[in-house]
């Protein structure tokens, strides 16, 4: 699942009002709770922190493990690679007034050992573009819509942390970015992503049940239709 496809076309993302199920966030309890979902007025120090997360989980493929299967069953690792390169490129062309399908799903053609560098290289670009304060507020054309650019940002972090839980476990790494990262996306995601209904144009799986002890980077991913690390990691052998 891609931020292409998170939300349905033109659909708001701050006027859904969904029942979350509380253990997916807090880890703590079963139970629901009513909030008119909301985004982050200012998403980019958590974006930051992402991005430098997944480009460390780049720099530590190895050349052997590019054509491994990832949770994300659209993707090999290598594939997954280009798509994450390309959610920057998005993120910083639509910032720029440019259309997103203008950058491909799946960026190719880069050597199977400077994934890190092409990744950290469109990170620079991007800041060029999304350091201004006024791009919060201002209306960008989103793959899912057009949305003021925070919105769009919180859209691309969400699948950062996920697609970053995908590589990880795919291959072979820590799949938990920092809990103060993932934990404020998961309860905005929790609130803003509705539990059901699933599929056609909310095309996320179902939600998984969370294991127990399970960090906030994987509860994300269990919200977004990922089983649990051990079980993911069991199917990518």
């Amino acid at each position: 699942m891609t931020a292409d496809d998170m939300y349905p076309r033109n659909a708001g993302l701050v006027d859904y009002e969904v029942r979350p199920r509380r253990r997916f966030v807090t880890g703590d309890y079963e139970g629901e709770a009513t909030a008119m979902s909301s985004t982050p007025p200012d998403p980019r120090p958590l974006y930051r922190r992402s991005l430098i997360w997944v480009a460390s989980l780049l720099a530590g493929v190895r050349p052997e493990q590019l054509e491994l299967p990832t949770p994300c069953s659209e993707f090999d690792v290598r594939a997954l690679a280009g798509h994450l390169v390309a959610t920057v490129q998005r993120a910083r062309v639509i910032g720029a007034g440019g259309a997103p399908f203008s950058v491909p799903h799946v960026v190719t053609g880069i050597g199977d050992d400077q994934w890190s560098t092409a990744y950290a290289d469109e990170v620079r670009q991007l800041w060029a573009v999304w350091e201004d304060d006024a791009m919060l507020t201002a209306t960008v054309q989103a793959p899912w819509g057009t949305i003021p650019g925070s919105a769009a940002l919180w859209g691309y972090l969400n699948e950062t942390l996920v697609h970053g839980w995908d590589l990880a476990t795919a291959t072979g790494q820590d799949p938990e970015a920092d809990p103060e990262v993932a934990a404020p996306v998961l309860a905005i995601a929790a609130r803003i992503i509705p539990a059901e209904p699933r599929g056609g144009q909310m095309p996320f799986a179902l939600a998984v049940e969370p294991a127990d002890g399970a960090g906030p980077t994987e509860r994300l991913a269990n919200w977004s239709g990922r089983r649990t690390t051990s079980a993911a990691q069991q199917e990518q052998r």
